[in-house]
């Protein structure tokens, strides 16, 4: 009898410890399993993942999360689009791998990560540069203030001009892409009520050739300043402003290295930061869908880059900074469309 009882103590501790295990295995992977890999897709715009901008900004991002966290935990991938009839095939190529997250790159792929939250409900989106009138709620979308740091290079551009003629080159015209010109097009008046500015679009955002044909005429006409947000359309720009030897201006990312006598500043948003965090959520278990993060100039998320210093005098420099300071205090507001450009400058 007392044999008995003593077996039946055992196997209830034996039942007791298997039971709390398997409670423990179960919360560990509520908040996130120890050994979970997140596997992160990319998909680029028609500009490629080397087009020395946000594509490559965005992948940039990836590879910094994969480090930070390590392969055990993080594994990053791309897909190029070569024609905008790819989106929706890479995006389908990825939901079949069984991705954690589907990441499109650009307003471009704005319809076609819409269409595949809507398809599949159960998977994750993020986008760069887009968000909508109705968030999906599996779509998390990163935005950023390109209008403020566009500003910032227009006081410059106002400013460094001897011809009194500076110029935008856009890609193809969308709500996005008048941020740019138009928070630009407010810095130069501000800092130089006389200088003119040139606006032209490409239509494209990967005819390098076109970029450089355009910045050439511009040139001939006396810009000496020209600012691109247009892909590898604003590389053919720059290297027309190193043969002609004009000033440029570049974006998203720090451009400077392409022409570093040429640019003398660049517009830049920091998407390889933000996007480290958004895989951090990821990681951590923080993360949710639906989101629309805006990167903001008060935050850190957009500015002028650190080469700035190399080709600007100081006291531009500081009136620059002075009027940075302004805007993130609320006191001066950059605009974002025609509307709101032609309000200020009035």
């Amino acid at each position: 009898m007392q044999l008995k009882k003593l077996f039946a103590i055992g196997l209830s501790a034996i039942m007791m410890s298997s039971l709390l295990v398997g409670c423990s295995g179960n919360n560990s992977e509520g908040g996130g399993s120890s050994d979970k890999v997140y596997t992160i897709g990319m998909i680029t715009d028609t500009g490629g993942v080397n087009d020395e901008s946000f594509n490559q900004s965005t992948w940039e991002g990836l590879e910094k999360a994969q480090k930070k966290y390590g392969k055990d935990k993080v594994k990053v991938k791309y897909l190029e689009s070569s024609q905008e009839a790819e989106y929706v095939q890479n995006i389908e190529t990825f939901v079949e791998e069984d991705l954690d997250l589907i990441m499109g790159v650009g307003y471009k792929l704005a319809n076609a990560i819409e269409k595949a939250a809507k398809d599949y409900p159960d998977k994750e989106f993020a986008i760069v540069d887009h968000s909508y009138k109705k968030q999906p709620e599996n779509v998390t979308s990163l935005v950023y203030e390109d209008n403020t740091s566009s500003y910032l290079a227009g006081l410059i551009a106002g400013k460094m001009t001897k011809s009194n003629k500076v110029a935008f080159i856009g890609g193809i015209e969308s709500a996005v892409l008048a941020r740019f010109q138009y928070g630009y097009m407010a810095g130069v008046k501000a800092s130089n009520p006389d200088c003119e500015v040139t606006v032209r679009y490409a239509n494209s955002f990967n005819d390098a050739a076109l970029g450089k044909s355009i910045a050439n005429q511009m040139h001939k006409d006396g810009v000496d300043v020209i600012y691109t947000a247009a892909g590898a359309v604003g590389t053919g720009a720059i290297e027309a402003a190193k043969e002609n030897n004009k000033m440029a201006i570049g974006v998203d990312t720090d451009q400077n290295p392409l022409a570093p006598d040429n640019i003398i500043t660049s517009a830049v948003k920091h998407i390889d930061v933000s996007i480290v965090d958004l895989i951090g959520q990821l990681v951590d278990g923080s993360y949710k869908g639906g989101q629309v993060v805006v990167n903001t100039l008060a935050s850190g998320g957009v500015g002028i880059s650190d080469s700035t210093s190399k080709n600007v005098p100081k006291d531009i420099l500081k009136y620059v900074d002075e009027q940075a300071e302004l805007i993130k205090s609320g006191e001066l507001k950059v605009p974002e469309n025609e509307q709101e450009y032609k309000e200020m400058v009035k």
